[in-house]
């Protein structure tokens, strides 16, 4: 005799979920958003629709659907779906899923698709023990990654997997999944809240492109209230029922070199307030700031060089005073620094000038010291001196003398900054150098 308050249970379970739990799609047709991984004639669509799954690796922030669309995949491809954490599975329990699916598909039925959640904290021999039922189709896997899976996960699984790359949620995309939750889920309905379009707005904004962060701060919105109160939420009461979001910073990951990229090409663009923005994220998130310092001094000779030769001085300053008084107060110092790049002239032609000629040294054949540069201590070159005009003594003749021994021209100056006066100078050694 079956349970007589099995489905009473089931609706009290149901009702102690999340909301963002609660609002999971249940078909491909209701997803929010992703429409370049999931929409109509896309690759995933196509191996869902045809069941021709194969192992795929869902990379994308926090609350954009990863867990939500590996359940879909399950669901519509009818195979036995287990979902766990990766830093919640050992190397056992991995042989007993493989296992379990083996014998489900040699009985004739479907096999097992193993969902693993945060798939970068996966050890590398836990990795390696899913390769060969990978390969061979006993087990499909879908991994879920915050971090860029060619680095985070094991290459050889890397590249058995389809990699599907998934985007924030727009703000459009919060405010219609925020509106459906209004307008479907029970226990929100019971309590009849007015929520204002400022408000759903406020939640979309301050979400960071994470549904679930925005369907949580509805239900605490909505919770929040007494139940003999008539609810009101306005923008107010949208910004309290939402955390501070926790900045997507790993500085052993992506963001790592993804922030302090957007903060070199920020100042390299001369955009000085986005270079402080990025700036601003990176200290904030705890980046060391002697990292930030480093990165700041390569720039300050490749990007801006003879444009404005101060500006390796004041990296190598501000360089110094980080050293000495770090945080919280170095953010003034480089705040100044960034500022000051962003602003600058920039020319990347002494950069250019190194490269080229590093280039020509590994590449070309050597070129010989003129017997006129070399040293007049090499005793096998007596008269190494005679031939060499001393510019000191003789300018004019000094202009004609050959210091490389070939025709070659490197350094090719800008027009923005001190690199008009070098041009200017130049212009009579180079007269015929029209680059």
């Amino acid at each position: 005799m079956g349970d007589l308050w099995a489905q009473q249970k089931a609706d009290r379970l149901a009702q102690a979920k999340p909301l963002a739990d609660r609002m999971r799609p249940t078909t491909l047709d209701e997803v929010v958003g992703q429409a370049h991984v999931l929409g109509p004639g896309t690759l995933l669509h196509r191996m869902i629709t045809a069941d021709r799954m194969g192992s795929i690796l869902l990379w994308g922030p926090p609350g954009t659907g990863k867990t939500t669309i590996a359940a879909l995949v399950a669901k519509h491809t009818g195979r036995t779906f287990v979902s766990t954490n990766a830093s919640m599975i050992g190397v056992r329990e991995i042989r007993d899923v493989i296992d379990q699916s083996c014998r489900r598909i040699q009985e004739g039925g479907t096999g097992t698709i193993l969902f693993l959640d945060e798939i970068h904290r996966f050890a590398r021999n836990q990795q390696d023990v899913l390769l060969g039922d990978v390969e061979r189709g006993v087990l499909t896997l879908i991994g879920a990654t915050t971090e860029n899976p060619w680095y985070a996960v094991n290459s050889a699984l890397a590249s058995r997997s389809t990699v599907f790359q998934l985007e924030s949620l727009s703000e459009d995309d919060i405010i219609t999944l925020l509106q459906r939750a209004l307008e479907t889920d029970a226990l929100v309905r019971a309590r009849k809240p007015r929520v204002s379009d400022d408000a759903l707005a406020t939640w979309a904004t301050r979400c960071d492109g994470d549904a679930r962060r925005a369907l949580n701060a509805l239900e605490v919105a909505v919770l929040g209230h007494s139940s003999d109160e008539p609810l009101v939420i306005g923008v107010d009461e949208a910004a309290q029922s939402i955390q501070a979001k926790a900045l997507r910073y790993d500085r052993a990951g992506d963001a790592h070199y993804d922030h302090i990229s957007a903060l070199i090409k920020a100042i390299r663009g001369s955009d000085p307030d986005a270079a402080i923005h990025w700036l601003a994220v990176m200290l904030s998130s705890g980046e060391d700031p002697r990292f930030i310092c480093r990165r700041l001094a390569i720039l300050a000779s490749e990007d801006i060089g003879l444009a404005s030769p101060q500006a390796i001085q004041m990296a190598a300053a501000a360089w110094m005073v980080t050293e000495r008084i770090g945080m919280p107060e170095c953010q003034l110092t480089l705040s100044e620094l960034v500022l000051y790049l962003a602003t600058c002239p920039k020319s990347n032609a002494s950069a250019q000038a190194i490269w080229q000629a590093m280039a020509d040294v590994r590449e070309e054949r050597s070129i010989s010291v003129p017997d006129a540069l070399r040293s007049g201590h090499d005793p096998t070159h007596d008269a190494s001196g005679d031939c060499y005009v001393n510019p000191h003594h003789d300018p004019e003749s000094a202009e004609s003398q050959d210091y490389l021994g070939e025709a070659k021209v490197y350094y090719r100056p800008g027009t923005e900054g001190f690199e008009t006066e070098i041009s200017r100078r130049l212009q009579e050694d180079r007269p015929d150098d029209s680059a």
